[in-house]
């Protein structure tokens, strides 16, 4: 069975294989050329790094009918042996694809990348209203105005703040620029959020996930986004670990030692479910039975934080639940 091993650049690529006489190439090829060279190599696998456009070669590969396998970057690099370069690196994806025991990353859907990508947007939009808040609450506190916390607060009441200050002309000129600019920051975010409810009223995941407390358009499109079919995820735990949301184990001389939640995550769906852990659980600590008793007894013993972030693991293994069953949610 011949293995291509493909080192992705944005030009230029390097390719690493060993067929079936031992016999070894490596090559560098063009972006034009790369296809081509695939073609007359004929592999049936071919293996590359989950990184910028690999879901685009992996699905162009797929249709020619090849076997794709998409490495995370961290499971290759204990592989590269020397200095680094395309060469030694694309040899290093190769051996790593060898591993029997290795994982492999899904190739996503053009329809999935899309989504994916509206999130993207959505993110850098809300990363820029809360710079902007952030900048005016600076240059507004010189002139003696301050406003209550959050978003929504600042935005509904600076603009009658600043009419009723006395500002000099020239700042009032400013901040009358820098809320514009925020009306139009907010105008955009609603866009895409209204995008996303109607691609939720559309998709019966989405329709799924959303019936279940905490879980909005937002948290459902992107569990879609990334997760689409969750049968590659063994169970509910392997979804929450790959989400983020389990503790870093360090265990030796069989000694277990749990830590707190690491680096190795999907930052932008853990952070998108622990807001909606932390509604969930803000709401149920005041109520009696069932999850009301189980919040407030793990916050008596690990406190507020610990625990939004216990319910968003329940939350993860639930929706890996109803993804792979089709199940509709059921309180417990």
């Amino acid at each position: 069975m011949f293995m291509l091993a493909i080192d992705i650049g944005k030009l230029s690529f390097h390719v690493h294989g060993v067929d079936a006489d031992g016999v070894i190439v490596s090559r560098k090829v063009s972006r034009a050329k790369l296809l081509c060279l695939v073609e007359e190599l004929n592999p049936e696998i071919v293996a590359m790094e989950a990184c910028a456009s690999s879901h685009h070669w992996g699905r162009l590969f797929q249709s020619a009918g090849r076997e794709v396998r998409l490495i995370n970057a961290y499971f290759v690099r204990p592989f590269v042996r020397g200095s680094k370069n395309d060469a030694v690196d694309a040899e290093a994806i190769w051996d790593a694809a060898s591993r029997p025991t290795m994982r492999f990353v899904p190739v996503k859907t053009a329809d999935q990348q899309s989504l994916q990508s509206l999130h993207r947007v959505r993110d850098r939009l809300v990363h820029a209203r809360t710079s902007l808040i952030n900048h005016m609450r600076g240059l507004m506190a010189e002139y003696g105005i301050v406003l209550p916390k959050g978003a929504k607060r600042f935005t509904s009441g600076a603009e009658e703040t600043i009419a009723a200050a006395d500002l000099p002309p020239l700042a009032r000129d400013l901040f009358g620029e820098l809320g514009d600019e925020l009306r139009d920051v907010d105008r955009r975010i609603a866009r895409v959020d209204a995008k996303l409810a109607a691609i939720c009223k559309e998709n019966a995941s989405c329709r799924r996930l959303m019936a279940m407390p905490g879980v909005g358009p937002v948290i459902a499109t992107a569990l879609v986004a990334a997760v689409d079919d969750a049968r590659h995820f063994r169970s509910g735990r392997d979804l929450a670990a790959w989400i983020g949301l389990v503790p870093r184990q360090y265990t030796t001389g069989g000694k277990p030692k749990l830590g707190g939640i690491g680096r190795r995550a999907n930052h932008y769906l853990r952070r998108q479910m622990v807001h909606g852990a932390r509604a969930v659980a803000s709401h149920q600590r005041h109520r009696a039975g069932g999850r009301g008793d189980w919040i407030r007894a793990l916050e008596a013993r690990r406190g507020f934080n610990k625990t939004v972030v216990a319910v968003a693991n329940k939350m993860a293994r639930a929706a890996w639940a109803m993804l792979v069953r089709e199940e509709e949610y059921r309180a417990a």
